[in-house]
């Protein structure tokens, strides 16, 4: 689970036809025929690369202990229940996406709520934004069965808890005061608390990546805590070392 992010490449380098004297008649044309039979390995071969170097599987990046423990039941216990899902670690600000097979398909850096905390405040759901003070505008943590869905202004999102509004979509730059677009591409996660609670998703990983996946069926989005225990939102956590022996068995 400490492997550092990396892509597998395979490339086969096409080797050059030798080229043969020119001759008349029968010959001349089985020479051809030979020489145009050689210059399509090259060819065969590059296809053969190029289909290599798309289909090369993503390799897991290193993560904290808490998201490592998560991401390891997840696949023991097959929690996701067949669906693509997301790990979201809230203190790392970061946000890991896998098929349904459990195929690491991405990692990408996201905007949370300012308020420090996993817990949605009661009611936040039905105030106008105006009206949500700093304290609330949490990321709750959990799991949650997630699905495609209109928002505010007829943009589709991802909802993760409909009830208290916290969605995951592309990054709002209405607001440029905000930088939120800085804030996902500094290098640090300290200054990637921004939103109301929703997860803010850089654009060409949410249209290109994210939505895919999760435009079908829907997905399973897993949230990590700020200040509560990993044990206290994800209880069965504590069971991997059991579900990972009897699996091994």
């Amino acid at each position: 689970m400490g492997m550092g992010l990396g892509l597998v490449l395979a490339f086969v380098a096409p080797q050059a036809a030798s080229a043969g004297e020119t001759r008349s008649g029968a010959a001349s044309k089985a020479a051809v025929a030979t020489k145009s039979r050689k210059a399509k390995v090259p060819k065969r071969s590059r296809t053969k690369a190029a289909k290599a170097v798309e289909t090369a599987p993503l390799l897991l990046p290193a993560q904290s202990e808490p998201a490592s423990r998560v991401i390891a039941w997840i696949a023991a216990e097959h929690d996701n229940a067949g669906l693509p899902y997301v790990v979201i670690d809230k203190q790392a600000a970061s946000l890991l996406l896998f098929s349904a097979t459990g195929e690491f398909l991405g990692q990408a850096p996201v905007l949370l709520g300012v308020g420090v905390g996993d817990d949605s405040s009661p009611g936040v759901g039905a105030k106008d934004l105006a009206d949500i003070g700093p304290a609330e505008r949490t990321t709750p943590a959990g799991r949650f069965v997630s699905k495609f869905g209109r928002a505010f202004g007829h943009q589709r999102v991802i909802w993760v808890d409909y009830a208290n509004s916290v969605a995951i979509h592309a990054v709002i730059t209405t607001h440029k005061s905000e930088h939120r677009v800085d804030r996902l591409l500094s290098p640090t996660p300290d200054d990637n608390r921004i939103s109301f609670g929703c997860i803010n998703v850089g654009t060409k990983f949410y249209t290109r990546t994210l939505t895919p996946q999760f435009q079908k069926k829907g997905g399973i989005v897993y949230i990590l805590p700020d200040t509560k225990s990993l044990d206290d939102v994800f209880p069965r956590v504590r069971l991997l070392p059991y579900v990972s022996a009897a699996v091994g068995s």
